[in-house]
């Protein structure tokens, strides 16, 4: 199977995203999670140390669960039906959650100093650092595919339909 999201048909696409995105997001957010508390406890009191990193993740874990499913058991059946009356509500509140992704983005990338390791960092600590940029880049590429692909064609036809 190819890894290439399908632009071209919305309903693979929304296939594509939770195939390869949300199944990603639920297996990487845990670990990252059980990561950064590891790394702040042992490292407790460390200059460096991402404190309240666990926490976000957390946070995030429950606000992506609530996000995703959204999009699963409401605006991606829609979509894949071609069901078009007030579909541009669901989407602008994906929109206002991919925003608050961001913010959640721009805030471990504070807490960690943008993931530049401290010298001599643990091997835990740069395993967090790696899975953390793997993980980011893809939710970043997550929400691209959404708010640049798959939400304009249907924005625009609810626009003018």
């Amino acid at each position: 199977m190819s890894d290439a999201a399908p632009l071209d048909d919305p309903a693979e696409l929304t296939r594509h995203i939770e195939t390869r995105y949300h199944a990603r997001h639920r297996a990487q957010l845990p670990r990252l999670a059980e990561l950064a508390e590891k790394v702040e406890t042992v490292h407790f009191g460390d200059e460096h140390v991402p404190e309240g990193l666990s926490e976000v993740l957390r946070r995030m874990i429950g606000a992506m669960e609530v996000h995703m499913k959204k999009e699963e058991l409401i605006l991606f059946p829609a979509i894949r039906k071609g069901d078009m009356p007030g579909i541009e509500n669901p989407i602008a509140v994906m929109r206002a959650d991919h925003d608050d992704h961001d913010r959640e983005i721009a805030e471990i990338r504070r807490l960690t100093a943008n993931l530049n390791l401290p010298q001599g960092a643990c091997r835990t600590w740069s395993a967090l650092y790696a899975e953390l940029a793997e993980f980011i880049d893809e939710l970043q590429e997550h929400i691209r595919l959404e708010n640049e692909v798959l939400f304009p064609r249907f924005e625009e036809a609810a626009r003018h339909g």
